[in-house]
């Protein structure tokens, strides 16, 4: 029984959901608060996809986060975020 415990105790942590990242919620709020972004990435990602470059690619994360003054982890989750809300289709 002490291995159980062990392993229960052991994936405690697991269980325990972290608390949201600040800057995550800053970086979506700027699209939250500010629809027109939201139209403008989905203007630049239709016309990337014009182009055969699809929004997840490398290409198109570049340049959002050139548009938009971002990191390119930060460039990801917002275009994923304005394409699943604002232009589900583009790809």
């Amino acid at each position: 029984m002490q291995v159980g415990a062990a392993l229960l105790v052991g994936a405690a942590p697991l269980l325990v959901s972290p608390a949201p990242a600040q800057a995550g919620s800053a970086l979506l709020d700027r699209v939250k608060q500010n629809p027109k972004l939201a139209v403008a990435i989905c203007a630049e990602l239709r016309g990337l996809n014009a182009q055969g470059i699809n929004s997840t690619s490398p290409q198109a994360v570049d340049r959002i986060a050139a548009m938009q003054g971002l990191n390119k982890t930060d460039a990801e989750i917002l275009t994923t975020y304005v394409v699943g809300l604002h232009c589900p289709d583009v790809r």
